[in-house]
């Protein structure tokens, strides 16, 4: 059985840097553009959050004895295949690996806006996915 304790333990953690985001919802774009800490800030919590979700999606598929994934896309996919995650949401949960990947591999090469359209639209997807994983 997968350990419930671990899983609860990170969706924990994984709402917690969500929700340290969405409180500091009064980042604006000016203040994103200027504020080489409110970048950072905002940067390195979507990029824990992430590597949570590659935490939770790695000890599910581990313990179910599932394909064990090549990339950080694939953990997603083997969580699709074995019906965990809807396949209607499987390439936002894969932008996440993508995304991932270039903030820890092309750093230097930050676009702003996408980090702040993500910052802004799409922490949705963490309580998507935690949902999903619960059910």
């Amino acid at each position: 059985m997968v350990n419930d304790d671990v899983i609860l333990r990170k969706i924990g953690k994984l709402k917690e840097y969500v929700y340290e985001l969405r409180r500091s919802k009064d980042i604006t774009w000016e203040k994103y553009q200027k504020d080489i800490r409110a970048r950072a800030f905002v940067e390195r919590y979507i990029h824990i959050a992430i590597q949570n979700v590659f935490d939770i999606a790695n000890h599910i598929i581990s313990y179910q004895g599932w394909k064990e994934p090549d990339t950080y896309r694939e953990y997603f996919s083997v969580l699709a295949e074995n019906g965990v995650l809807p396949d209607e949401k499987l390439s936002d949960f894969q932008n996440m690996a993508s995304f991932r990947n270039m903030l820890v591999h092309h750093y230097e090469k930050v676009d702003n806006e996408v980090v702040f359209a993500i910052f802004k639209n799409r922490l949705g997807d963490f309580d998507l996915f935690c949902e999903f994983i619960l059910e």
